[in-house]
């Protein structure tokens, strides 16, 4: 018979709100998969948990999947932990328990801390329903790009993690895009510094520009959409609006985007053009060269 994969939630800054069931497997399992062994053994040793670790990260996870599923297949059970959080969310995890559930094993969670849902429980916001990016990109062209692509979407609210390295150009980005949003940013939650700041981009950038400590701890940033979304016709969506998704679902330029949306025939090519010279200014006033 083949031992059990548990996916164990951690605390996310304060140690205390790990859970008594968390505390009771992480004890009794034979090994625990650990994203980084050296925080881990911290919080073990806080809860007196003595059980063997072993290495489970971004880097290692495709090669050491194996080694794990054959110790689960030969019996033994075996937790999966990250640093911080819900294993897989914006963490390690999938392609073990992937693997773990094609050769039939018991994948069990136990659940507990998660910066996205606390930080949604905190906002305000109406969460009935969300949609969840994980960590933002890198490099500013990527970043636009999401980000126009959320103004394209109807999700009423958008939830992404940020680093505080990056967080001022995000929110500064969001200010040129996203103005009229609402927005719950949360930093170190659950730690004894955490703090939630409220308003409008612009609102909260002068904030985080006044915080000397604004580039510390990591961020969890929510975006709510203000304008009334309402169900819309082909007619009644704007022709920037048509180029842009047009753009993205064709993974085309804006020339070739004016191209395909010329052949609309409930729009005339002089409306199409003025469209795309007005996207061209908003698309080079935040970097992005789709616009070539």
């Amino acid at each position: 018979m083949s031992g059990k994969l548990y996916v164990v939630a951690t605390p996310i800054g304060n140690a205390s709100d790990i859970t008594l069931r968390a505390i009771d497997v992480l004890g009794s399992v034979d090994l625990i998969a650990a994203e980084d062994t050296r925080t881990s053994a911290q919080l073990l040793a806080m809860h007196n948990i003595h059980t063997k670790t072993a290495a489970y990260h971004k880097f290692n996870e495709t090669q050491s999947v194996d080694r794990f599923i054959s110790l689960l297949l030969d019996g033994s059970d075996i937790a999966l932990i990250t640093d911080a959080g819900t294993p897989c969310i914006s963490d390690p995890g999938y392609v073990l328990i992937d693997k773990a559930v094609q050769e039939g094993i018991p994948v069990i969670g136990i659940s507990g801390p998660c910066a996205a849902i606390t930080a949604l429980s905190v906002s305000g916001f109406n969460t009935v329903s969300f949609s969840f990016y994980g960590f933002l990109p890198r490099g500013k062209k990527d970043l636009a790009d999401v980000l126009m692509r959320v103004k394209t979407e109807y999700s009423p609210v958008t939830v992404f993690y940020e680093s505080p390295k990056r967080i001022m150009s995000t929110m500064q980005l969001l200010s040129e895009i996203m103005p009229s949003y609402d927005i719950c940013l949360c930093n170190d939650l659950t730690k004894l510094f955490e703090r939630i700041y409220r308003g409008k981009p612009f609102e909260i950038l002068n904030e985080l520009r006044n915080n000397a400590n604004a580039q510390k701890g990591e961020y969890t940033l929510i975006l709510r959409r203000t304008e009334i979304m309402e169900t819309k016709t082909e007619e009644d969506i704007s022709v920037e609006a048509k180029l842009l998704d047009t753009m993205l679902k064709e993974s085309c330029t804006l020339k070739d985007a004016v191209s395909i949306c010329g052949k609309d025939k409930n729009r005339s090519k002089n409306e199409v053009y003025a469209a795309s010279l007005r996207l061209k200014e908003l698309l080079k006033s935040i970097g992005s060269s789709e616009w070539e």
